[in-house]
């Protein structure tokens, strides 16, 4: 089962935890494709009501019974076997695609490009998608977050190109025969999944080979891991288009420069007397999105998208849902939420807020995700969190792992230094963020897991505390003669 696959005929489709970001995602594509979905969730949400609204038949709670009249299941690496409704289907015979399988199928008669790389996938593929929008390319897309330019998390377009984030948790990005594969970087992560570091490179070196002959590998020339991918796929005769800082980038990228939550750079493509120079302008801050949006540049160029129409489509790009995303401000004090769950990331997204808090502190709520990433990541993760002036560190999420005996969030905190310590839960923590915040200072909640939650929380704790305080008048202020 692939993007050959003629959508219909998976049938009467049901999908378990349909309201999860990914398979919602799939679930708008299907829907769009005609396929009649249905699904299941433990908990009603936004994205369950848009589906409905889409026509999708969904059901809050998971149990056998709602595997009736399906024609097809699917799930997601995080849905166990115990799952009632994945065992009623094992027990009927029924066909269990993975989501990934689905998302392939939802391809079916476009020209793709994946985004792939430990940092950077859902922004990067974000952009590309506004990017072809803004440009008239009319593409699809399927994206791990809503992207707000657009509108939805995914949708089937009128135009050639399919946009995907393809995910290597689980070796699943290999399923999609890109005409363009992206790489935004290789770094170690979901050792879980992988054996070693080895087998992780290995994954991303197959999936350049999933790449269409006469396609193209974007790779980013600054990341140590890329630039090894690029050599190794130039050397095989494959088509190559790096980006980067470097100066051996084919898309190099020179004075970048932050304004708030803005971001400027220059692009220099070729060299000497015939080298072309473009001015980028972005509407969200951060080297990291910097290098993420000349990854898009290099797909318009890729893909004969014209410069300037790129450069204008990336203009138009305000962020994706999680990624370094304002949820309010309370008592002068501004709160974002970003997904960042690697070191990396958590050391990108806390530079990012340094230079929009200027000279106020950063202050930072992180949640481990995985016990598998914090025992292997516990020191990476501590120095990136020493970045922020004070962060605080709740329980690890486990997603789907059982607890690890003598992993706890305390492997990150003991070798922080003082400025960094546990939190027993969100609620403690948002009560003593929001006293110890003060006006003009900045707070990231950071995480894969629930943390997102106490973003909103936060902002209406800074509100109270603005409102307890006591009145100024005019007539109170100093110097003023009664």
């Amino acid at each position: 089962m692939g993007v050959e696959t003629n959508p219909r005929d998976l049938g009467r489709t049901h999908l378990i935890g349909i309201g999860g970001a990914g398979m919602s995602a799939v679930a708008r594509l299907l829907l769009a494709h005609g396929v009649p979905v249905l699904g299941s969730d433990a908990q009603d949400s936004p994205a369950l009501t848009q589906l409905r609204d889409l026509g999708a038949t969904v059901t809050v709670g998971q149990s056998a019974q709602n595997i009736h009249d399906v024609d097809t299941v699917v799930v997601s690496t995080a849905i166990r076997e115990t799952n009632p409704e994945l065992a009623a289907a094992r027990e009927l015979g029924l066909p269990v695609v993975h989501r990934s399988d689905a998302l392939a199928v939802s391809m079916h008669g476009s020209k793709v490009v994946a985004v792939a790389g430990t940092h950077g996938k859902t922004t990067t593929s974000s952009m590309i998608a506004v990017m072809l929008e803004a440009a008239g390319r009319r593409p699809s897309w399927a994206i791990g977050a809503h992207v707000a330019d657009l509108g939805a998390n995914a949708a089937l377009g009128h135009g050639e190109w399919f946009v995907a984030e393809a995910d290597e948790s689980d070796g699943s990005f290999l399923k999609y025969a890109p005409s363009v594969g992206v790489v935004t970087n290789i770094e170690p992560d979901h050792l879980d999944h992988y054996a070693s570091s080895e087998a992780f490179f290995a994954a991303f070196e197959h999936f350049a080979r999933t790449i269409r002959p006469g396609g193209t590998l974007v790779a980013c020339q600054d990341d140590p891991g890329s630039r090894q991918l690029a050599r190794t796929v130039r050397e095989a005769g494959g088509k190559v288009l790096t980006y980067g800082t470097d100066p051996t980038a084919d898309i190099e990228i020179r004075d970048i420069r932050g304004h708030g939550l803005e971001s400027t750079a220059t692009l220099v493509v070729g060299e000497g007397a015939d080298a072309r120079r473009y001015r980028m302008s972005l509407s969200v801050p951060g080297d990291h999105n910097v290098l993420n949006a000349t990854a898009a540049f290099a797909v318009a160029w890729a893909t004969g998208v014209p410069a300037e129409d790129a450069l204008r489509g990336l203009t138009r790009f305000h962020g994706s849902a999680r990624r370094f995303d304002l949820k309010g401000e309370g008592n002068g004090v501004r709160v974002f939420d970003d997904y960042a769950h690697h070191p990396t990331e958590v050391a990108a997204a806390l530079t990012a807020a340094r230079k929009v808090a200027g000279s106020h502190r950063v202050l930072a709520l992180f949640q481990p995700h995985l016990f598998s990433r914090t025992k292997a990541f516990s020191t990476e993760f501590a120095g990136a969190l020493r970045i922020a002036d004070r962060a605080w560190v709740l329980p690890i999420f486990a997603a789907r792992e059982d607890p690890e005996p003598g992993v706890t969030s305390a492997l990150i905190t003991d070798v922080a230094g003082e400025h960094v310590v546990e939190a027993a839960d969100g609620r403690a923590a948002v009560e003593e963020i929001a006293r110890a915040a003060e006006p003009g200072d900045l707070v990231l909640t950071i995480g894969a897991g629930d943390v997102t939650a106490f973003g909103p929380q936060l902002v209406e704790a800074l509100a109270a505390l603005e409102d307890a305080r006591p009145a100024t008048g005019e007539d109170d202020a100093p110097g003023h003669d009664s």
